[in-house]
């Protein structure tokens, strides 16, 4: 590739992928179940019990053994409720039994109470054909002692969380929390609640990305605005490189006077990629300054988010052991022509309506407002034009988040 040619998206992702797969996070730390919610499991979640541990009713109903079914109608020998040991079955009865009771020894099937007619003297007589195990929930029918349950490198939300939880367990090994040293960079940014100075805007990059971060796992260092100056760029790399298992930047990394970072990492750094066939994002940069990793995301709100889910969010999932990185997408139907086959592949912020995308009506990248307005974003591949009702390739917000 020359010097000037632009980096596809998929060789950018690869790379990134690779520098992310040299320097997973070993360590780990115990963390109770209530507050491992999004993080990463650290090692593979074992089965210590069979559940259900024993077999039980699937119904509320009548309990008995088949053998027995010629001897109805049948007393009842005993009530079986959810967290009581039932007693074994005695021959020629049956036993009143409630979803999740533990099946009396002896007892073959359980028929729901809809099928069963209850006589006056209290004896039971079952109204449908009956077969061995009908209702009957097994032993172990979820998973057997020693059953992999979760692998290492699974993200925890609450269905896996409550997996642990059947299991008895309170608390999990998982991976440390990535450090990540968060700089926006701009003589024009202000903080909110800040008084705006002439030609100045407010720093919302900053929020999106903290947030952001947060969600996926990492430990977030606020390392505040930096102005346009290659001097203080460089020292506040070195300071931020000590603590940081990532620095990520918004802004300075096009090729203006201005762009300090992409500059400075340039210079200083080890920068391995600068410039890809994205739209918006086009500047996104990627190096190393000294051993540590440095994204630096373009300034533009629009591009830091697109390039920041599409790219940097990968990259922070695989540093934590997760092996299947990428979002979920899918085909959906384009909702408008599209005419301007553009040599980068590009991402449009668009609302499902009707089954079809519809594009939100500035695609700016200074534009963040259609973020909210869009359920997600769709792919247009380069050299390609649509025309309505064309497939097109769907990665909901919902999955980047």
């Amino acid at each position: 590739m020359s010097k000037a040619a632009l980096m596809p998206v998929e060789d950018a992702l690869d790379q990134l992928l690779g520098m992310a797969n040299e320097q997973c996070l070993a360590d780990s730390e115990l963390l109770a179940l209530d507050d491992a919610r999004g993080r990463v499991l650290a090692s593979d979640l074992v089965a210590t019990l069979d559940l259900p541990p024993w077999p039980n009713s699937a119904m509320d109903g009548y309990a008995l053994n088949l053998a027995d079914r010629h001897r109805q109608p049948l007393k009842v020998s005993q009530k079986v409720y959810a967290g009581l040991a039932p007693d074994t079955l005695l021959p020629g009865t049956c036993a009143r039994i409630f979803t999740g009771a533990p099946l009396p020894p002896g007892a073959t099937c359980v028929e729901m109470q809809e099928n069963v007619e209850v006589l006056e003297d209290g004896r039971v007589r079952f109204l449908q054909p009956l077969k061995a195990g009908q209702n009957i929930r097994a032993q172990g029918q979820e998973n057997r002692v020693g059953d992999i349950l979760l692998r290492a490198g699974k993200r925890l939300g609450p269905f896996e969380l409550a997996v642990a939880a059947g299991q008895g367990l309170a608390q999990l090994h998982v991976v440390r929390r990535p450090r990540v040293a968060l700089l926006s960079t701009g003589d024009e940014l202000v903080e909110p609640g800040q008084p705006l100075r002439p030609g100045s805007i407010y720093n919302s990059n900053r929020v999106l990305l903290g947030h952001w971060l947060r969600e996926l796992g990492c430990e977030v260092i606020d390392a505040g605005i930096l102005p346009d100056r290659p001097a203080q760029t460089r020292l506040k790399l070195e300071q931020l490189q000590v603590s940081a298992d990532l620095i990520l930047t918004t802004g300075g990394v096009s090729a203006g006077d201005a762009d300090c970072l992409g500059q400075v990492l340039r210079d200083s750094g080890k920068p391995l990629l600068w410039k890809l066939a994205i739209k918006p994002g086009k500047p996104l940069t990627v190096g190393h300054f000294g051993t540590v990793p440095v994204i630096g995301l373009p300034g533009n709100p629009t591009s830091a988010l697109v390039t920041f889910g599409l790219l940097a969010r990968p990259y922070l999932l695989r540093i934590q052991g997760v092996e299947d990185v990428m979002p979920l997408s899918f085909t959906v139907n384009a909702g408008f022509d599209w005419h301007k086959a553009g040599g980068r592949r590009e991402y449009l912020r668009v609302r499902l309506e009707a089954g079809r995308a519809v594009l939100y009506p500035n695609q700016s990248s200074g534009v963040l407002l259609g973020a909210t307005w869009a359920d997600g974003l769709v792919e247009i591949r380069e050299n390609t034009t649509h025309s309505l009702g064309d497939p097109l390739r769907f990665i909901p917000f919902s999955e980047l988040f």
